[in-house]
């Protein structure tokens, strides 16, 4: 069954609206809410970038019935996988159950902040599996320990794990990287979810005898105004970064 969902742009709106827009969508009747996680705008511009997390806590508060995903969190440079399965478990309880992590392997946009340079697509790609993995075992309950290809863990463990498991979204942009993390994750997100990536991701999600209660998610750009000159403006102004789909 289809479903249609509400992104909360952090790179257009401060915290507090933010807050307003999620609250009014469901209203609206949206089933579901993303938020975006930047430490910067796309565009200069648009002049926002408010920590996605504590938003999201704030929306889990106000709202009750809409689920709840970041679209996406990328777990292997600003944020170090142990401390994103504290953040993902943290807001599964604080949103009674309707938590998503949606999770991908990152913009220079926004990784670059912590100096760490820029690896390779391959390289990331191989982190986020690392990562996805430390993420499942803690969430899991299970005591983490050990030194990986790409993170080191030292005794960690959560202590508040939420009653429902918190589901794992990968963003991919092609049918190889669909394929690549079908097995491991719960749900595929893609800005554009052509047939042929879709196919790929169930396709692996077959091959690993994974479980066939899988949702794929896209995106779309919609901007509306009573005057079509001013949504055209508008797209063109606040959407100029976004082709529709990935590289």
């Amino acid at each position: 069954m289809t479903r249609f969902g509400y992104t909360l742009m952090t790179e257009q709106s401060g915290p507090k609206d933010l807050v307003r827009y999620a609250v009014a969508a469901e209203k609206a009747g949206f089933d579901f809410e993303v938020s975006s996680d930047h430490y910067s705008p796309w565009l200069s511009s648009q002049g926002h970038a408010p920590y996605a997390w504590s938003v999201l806590g704030a929306v889990a508060q106000a709202t009750e019935r809409v689920d709840l995903a970041t679209y996406v969190t990328c777990p292997t440079m600003r944020y170090h996988p142990a401390v994103v399965a504290q953040k993902a478990a943290t807001m599964q309880i604080l949103a009674d159950g309707r938590f998503t992590l949606g999770l991908g392997s990152g913009e220079n946009l926004n990784e670059h902040v912590v100096g760490r340079g820029w690896p390779t697509v391959g390289r990331r790609q191989a982190m986020l599996r690392e990562a996805i993995q430390i993420i499942r075992d803690l969430l899991c309950g299970e005591h983490v320990d050990g030194k990986g290809d790409y993170f080191e863990v030292d005794s960690a463990r959560l202590w508040d794990l939420p009653d429902v498991p918190v589901p794992i979204g990968v963003a991919v942009s092609s049918g190889d990287t669909a394929a690549r993390f079908a097995p491991t994750a719960d749900h595929m997100i893609a800005v554009a979810p052509e047939s042929d990536i879709v196919d790929a991701w169930r396709q692996a999600r077959r091959s690993a005898a994974a479980p066939e209660e899988s949702r794929v998610i896209g995106q779309l750009p919609i901007c509306w105004d009573t005057d079509r000159e001013a949504a055209i403006k508008r797209a063109h102004d606040e959407f100029r970064w976004f082709a529709g789909a990935g590289p």
